[in-house]
């Protein structure tokens, strides 16, 4: 799956408003963010880096003023960890990424589940990238770019869902990658505080996942934030399968 799930990450990046490949790297941007999260590279599977090349990335990164940052499976590409380590890239993070297929989905059927639906206007995306911003403290802010972002996911092959809340707002969702290398990678699922407990991100899970089995895809699969939310997905039929490394240059290693 490793290798699976690295092969999406490239076909992903390469789908980006700007995506630049170098010395076995494929880097993506959206340039109406400077997000590290948004801004990133990611090597092909079993890429074997030189020197010249992790230079090359990085002066990618340089030359748009953008933090030097990789996400990727590292079994799929066993070469690449040591040689960004040897250039100064530090390790932001090692995230555990679970996996869900057609014959392990499990989906709740209860009368008191909550209702998911598909955002269809303006008022709605930017409803839902509110909820986003508020769900996950702060770590990015609403705006129009980002609720745009979510519309172009919706009609590039993707999916978006949303849950309401009592007043007719937005209590929680999420979002899922179109399909790439027969996978597809469920992200962004976020509840706001205040509706937390309510089953809303299982549901928006359970039916995201539904969504990209319907397409015809093999297999979904997302990371997760802690133990709380690890059992959430779990519960509707996500497995662990591997890990994933995050790693960047800290600004004071940089040329």
């Amino acid at each position: 799956m490793d290798s699976q799930v690295q092969s999406f990450a490239v076909a992903n990046l390469r789908r980006r408003p700007v995506a630049v490949e170098t010395g076995g790297f494929v880097a993506g941007f959206n340039p109406d963010t400077d997000s590290p999260y948004l801004n990133y590279a990611t090597p092909l599977p079993g890429a074997e880096p030189t020197e010249r090349d992790v230079a090359a990335l990085i002066s990618v990164f340089r030359e748009r003023g953008l933090l030097p940052r990789l996400e990727f499976a590292p079994e799929a590409a066993p070469g690449v960890a040591p040689a960004l380590r040897a250039a100064g890239f530090g390790t932001e993070a090692v995230h555990e990424y679970l996996v869900c297929t057609p014959s392990t989905l499990t989906p709740a059927h209860s009368a008191d589940a909550p209702r998911v639906e598909t955002p269809a206007t303006d008022e709605e995306y930017a409803a839902l990238d509110a909820a986003l911003a508020e769900a996950f403290g702060g770590v990015f802010a609403s705006s129009a770019q980002g609720a745009a972002r979510l519309r172009r996911t919706q009609q590039g092959g993707g999916a978006v869902r949303f849950v309401r809340d009592p007043q007719g707002g937005c209590a929680g969702g999420a979002s899922c990658s179109p399909p790439a290398e027969d996978t597809a990678e469920l992200s962004g699922v976020g509840t706001r505080p205040a509706h937390r407990g309510r089953g809303i991100a299982a549901a928006v899970t359970a039916a995201l996942t539904g969504a990209m089995f319907a397409q015809g895809t093999g297999s979904v699969w997302l990371e997760y934030s802690g133990e709380g939310s690890r059992r959430v997905y779990e519960r509707v039929g996500y497995r662990p399968q591997g890990t994933r490394l995050y790693l960047s240059m800290p600004p004071k290693q940089r040329p």
